[in-house]
């Protein structure tokens, strides 16, 4: 059953000049160590991290409505590749808390880029 839904796009040319201005004090505030690891292994880091930006407030969309305090922290969420480059949420950490507090044990997502946008859009479910 669908619970929730979440959809975020995220303008790269934004992310590369944080990028630029910010360094490192911009990854470590907003990434997983596990999503910055990866951005270093792919041709295009900006828009890696662009779609994970966006993954985030897409989740973010998609579950805190569910929660009691309506609300969480989306630098929470992380979102790697599957070994055939499938995205997935990782949903262990202080996410699945959160998740278990909404009454979410499924997370889809599919991530997307056109231009110079990052869009990410997610489903929240519940699997019996």
């Amino acid at each position: 059953m669908v619970k929730g839904i979440g959809i975020d796009t995220t303008d790269i040319n934004e992310v590369d000049r944080l990028l630029k201005i910010r360094g490192d004090a911009f990854l470590d505030k907003v990434f997983t160590k596990k999503e910055i690891e990866a951005s270093l292994k792919v041709p295009n880091q900006t828009e890696f991290l662009a779609t994970r930006f966006a993954a985030k407030e897409a989740v973010f969309k998609a579950v805190a409505h569910l929660t009691k305090s309506k609300s969480f922290d989306f630098r929470i969420v992380e979102t790697l590749n599957e070994a055939d480059g499938r995205p997935y949420v990782n949903m262990e950490g202080e996410l699945k808390k959160i998740l278990i507090d909404a009454g979410v044990n499924n997370i889809l997502i599919s991530l997307t880029t056109e231009c110079n946008f990052a869009t990410a859009f997610v489903i929240a479910q519940v699997i019996d």
